[in-house]
């Protein structure tokens, strides 16, 4: 199954989202996704697994995982105990950090889980209660629409964003050697690893499984069981985050780009391109960034 394209309104002047205290059965539960804006979940009760770029997570009351855009990832609740959480969509334009002189940005605990690989924050008992505090605050403005409430959605959310900055800024040390998950064989997070680093490359199933050292049959049973999706499809999803990088911060042709993401020929990035993001990679490059968040 390909990746889920999460929809939200293009060029929103309010660019927010919110889906609270949600129920989520394993039958009903969105395939993989990825979406430009950025995603907080919150976990109230119930377990499962969630997977996130290339790496499966417990989830437990009180945990909080933090997704940043273009960021494959999906949850899969337990059958017996099925998860509720609240989930809070948001675009980078939402958030908008006055310059006081320092470096502080709302956005920063995002960078630092995707540059180590760390996507859950598990809060103490006491940073719980004030984020629940801050959620309900936010579902209340959100029902009611009193005048100013936009504005006050705005400030919980910057207060739950700082609230995380400090805690795992903080301790980014600690934070960043912690022991990863250990949920699927070794094998597996090695390959899922080396086709984050290597989208150019030969990625086809066969030649995964000889990497692993496992038969192409076992391969993709595990990795579907584990990411929910198959070898071709998760590898596209991956090229095409890598592409969408590349037309963004170099001014390279697209040609070019298409090759260095692993793409047979540009008719066949184009279709892709436009498969999984609803536009075409040149009309991604030339959209204002309003157009992408």
């Amino acid at each position: 199954m390909e990746p889920f394209r999460k929809p939200f309104e293009v060029g929103s002047s309010f660019p927010f989202d919110f889906v609270y205290r949600d129920r989520k059965h394993w039958q009903t539960e969105l395939p993989d996704h990825l979406h430009d804006w950025y995603e907080l979940v919150y976990i109230y009760e119930g377990k499962g697994t969630f997977f996130i770029d290339q790496t499966f997570y417990d989830m437990k009351p009180g945990d909080l995982f933090i997704i940043p855009g273009n960021t494959i990832h999906r949850s899969f609740p337990d059958k017996e105990e099925p998860v509720t959480s609240t989930a809070i969509f948001f675009s980078t334009l939402f958030v908008q950090t006055a310059s006081f002189g320092d470096t502080f940005s709302y956005l920063r605990c995002f960078d630092h889980a995707k540059k180590h690989k760390r996507y859950k924050f598990e809060p103490t008992l006491q940073e719980q209660l004030k984020l629940e505090r801050l959620i309900d605050e936010l579902e209340l403005e959100q029902r009611e629409q009193q005048p100013g409430y936009r504005q006050a959605i705005l400030l919980q959310l910057e207060h739950i964003l700082l609230l995380m900055n400090r805690r795992i800024i903080a301790s980014s040390r600690e934070y960043a050697k912690a022991d990863g998950p250990l949920i699927g064989p070794l094998w597996m997070r090695s390959i899922l690893h080396y086709i984050d680093e290597h989208p150019e490359s030969p990625l086809g199933l066969s030649i995964l499984a000889q990497m692993a050292a496992v038969t192409p049959a076992h391969f993709s049973r595990v990795f579907k069981q584990l990411t929910g999706m198959n070898v071709t499809d998760y590898v596209t999803a991956k090229r095409i985050i890598r592409a969408k990088e590349l037309l963004l911060a170099s001014d390279e042709n697209i040609r070019l780009i298409a090759d260095a993401c692993g793409f047979e020929s540009l008719p066949h990035f184009h279709r892709m391109f436009k498969k999984v993001t609803g536009q075409t990679p040149a009309a991604y490059k030339k959209a204002t960034p309003a157009d992408q968040a």
